[in-house]
């Protein structure tokens, strides 16, 4: 007979519970669809690149090809940029790094299908296409002992710490989900504009509803860079080390 195993609770103290209950639930992957798969070619993501304007994010291959026909997002039909869109788009190394682990084989499986395209032409196989390979379970037995590593590593364009404070909605506007997590870390080439459309996505906000940023005293622009802000904050625009924002929401006039 199965004995149960020891559970611990959030006070710190133990239960016991059966092994039936300590598996985690499994969902079926078709679930995961709509956030791993391309709208354009309607595969899994390969190369996920995220457009800045609207966060939609695609295949790169795919929305290179479809700005060479259109200068707007195929999901929301947003102008992604007026003359040189791929100037808005940006890898999403996290998201792909997810689907090549729910999805197993599929990174192999593009490795491979890579290296055929530059051997059937001559030409060699870049060092990068297996630079992501997992490292053999002996290699990984070897390194058990070493130091441990920083789990998340934060890459060094992501340059600006910052802190979005919610000074309040006006009277009409409701329906909003609050802003759970208000501190947030982006390169400082990111605006206002990609700020906005941030919260408008985190609080799910109408379309009619107006978002408000300023810092200290100063109303911000939708085209100011987040670099340009933090040189000229001043004192009264940083808290421990952080670019502060403050939003409200508002209806236009």
């Amino acid at each position: 007979m199965a004995l149960p195993s020891l559970g611990r609770m959030s006070d710190g103290s133990l239960t016991s519970r059966s092994d039936s209950d300590s598996e985690e639930p499994k969902l079926p992957l078709n679930q995961f669809y709509p956030y791993i798969h391309c709208a354009l070619c309607c595969g899994f993501l390969i190369d996920a690149t995220t457009i800045t304007e609207c966060l939609h994010t695609f295949c790169k291959s795919c929305v290179v090809k479809h700005f060479f026909i259109s200068n707007r997002c195929p999901t929301c039909s947003i102008v992604v940029h007026q003359s040189q869109p791929l100037y808005n788009i940006r890898p999403d190394r996290q998201l792909q790094d997810i689907v090549y682990k729910m999805v197993p084989f599929l990174e192999l499986k593009e490795q491979e299908r890579i290296s055929k395209f530059y051997k059937a032409r001559g030409l060699e196989v870049p060092s990068h296409v297996y630079s992501s390979s997992p490292a053999p379970v002996v290699m990984r037995r070897q390194k058990k002992d070493a130091a441990p590593q920083a789990v998340l590593a934060i890459p060094p364009e992501l340059d600006v710490s910052m802190v979005l404070e919610f000074v309040g909605a006006e009277e009409g506007v409701a329906g909003y989900k609050p802003l759970e997590r208000p501190y947030v870390r982006v390169s400082g080439e990111a605006t206002i504009r990609h700020v906005e459309l941030f919260i408008r996505r985190k609080m799910e906000l109408s379309p009619i509803c107006q978002v408000d940023i300023a810092c200290g005293e100063h109303l911000l622009e939708p085209y100011q860079s987040l670099k340009d802000i933090r040189r000229s904050a001043g004192k009264e625009g940083l808290k421990d080390g952080l670019l502060v924002l403050h939003f409200g929401l508002v209806l236009p006039s």
